[in-house]
């Protein structure tokens, strides 16, 4: 299968930040790959760097090419959408229509206006009269009416209500996804896009903690759920963390006897949310907690 994205020692400074150290991953085409880390990781500086938006030290190819020197070709494959993007106050929505599909020939009106029929936005209304939400409503039609072979989503629903929010993961993966095509997605609302996703990366101080297929994470990855009178037990087992929840002790494990473990307790698989704590909190303070418990 082809790789979508190569890096290789991937790295960039902003004076003496290091917002990316080293980085080096592959993304194959044809999938779903969350991009999930806490504010400051160096989601948004692997973005750019992908997007040909800031330059950087190490090898990069995106769909086989250098962001930095050959972006202009990049992006006739690549479609992006940001938290922070914007559109004209003063412009109706038919001219941004019009304007998309002038600018980039892999644009489909009869596929915009699809996914905009389940909303509110119409193509009479002023970018200035609609809602925050219907302006990213508004956003993820024009981005998915894009052929493109590379979908970037940065915390594309935010903003959105529930059920807007569904209706989108759903669309995506119902009449957008193909094997041809790559989603990368950075979400703090991990729960709402984990059933959706192939692959996982984690991400914290510019270095990758976890990137991995979901299948492998779950053959990998086991919750222990045990009483408070059995919690001792579980850590001779050398669990990577520990919770309590309800007066109940979650014990995670890397790669466990799950027959022995399933003697001692209820078998689990963790969720993205709980894994992200797990992995990525603050390891001294997850050893001062173990070690506490232990006393």
């Amino acid at each position: 299968m082809d790789n979508i994205v190569r890096a290789s020692g991937l790295s960039k400074h902003y004076g003496r930040f290091q917002a990316l150290k080293d980085l080096s991953i592959d993304i194959p085409a044809g999938r779903i790959v969350g991009l999930i880390g806490p504010n400051g990781a160096g989601k948004t500086t692997l973005l750019k760097a992908l997007l040909g938006l800031t330059r950087f030290r190490g090898e990069l190819e995106v769909l086989g090419l250098n962001p930095s020197s050959q972006r202009d070709e990049l992006m006739r494959q690549v479609c992006f959408i940001a938290d922070v993007a914007v559109l004209p106050r003063w412009a109706r929505v038919k001219q941004i229509i019009d304007l998309t599909e002038r600018l980039h020939p892999g644009f489909s009106r009869d596929r915009c206006m699809k996914f905009l029929k389940n909303t509110r936005v119409t193509p009479t209304h002023k970018i200035k009269a609609l809602s925050k939400g219907m302006v990213v409503q508004l956003h993820l039609a024009l981005v998915m009416a894009i052929e493109a072979r590379l979908l970037v989503l940065d915390e594309p629903t935010l903003g959105l209500d529930i059920l807007f929010r569904k209706r989108f993961y759903s669309n995506l993966l119902n009449e957008y996804f193909d094997q041809q095509r790559t989603i990368l997605i950075t979400t703090h609302q991990v729960e709402e896009v984990e059933h959706i996703l192939t692959d996982l990366i984690f991400i914290r101080d510019g270095e990758i903690v976890l990137n991995s297929s979901m299948e492998d994470i779950h053959e990998r990855y086991v919750e222990v759920m045990v009483r408070a009178d059995r919690a001792e037990q579980l850590r001779q087992w050398q669990p990577i963390h520990e919770r309590v929840l309800f007066g109940r002790h979650i014990f995670l494990f890397d790669q466990p006897d799950i027959g022995q473990l399933s003697a001692l307790g209820e078998i689990h698989k963790p969720s993205i949310a709980d894994l992200f704590v797990a992995l990525m909190g603050d390891e001294n303070e997850q050893s001062a907690s173990l070690k506490e418990h232990a006393a």
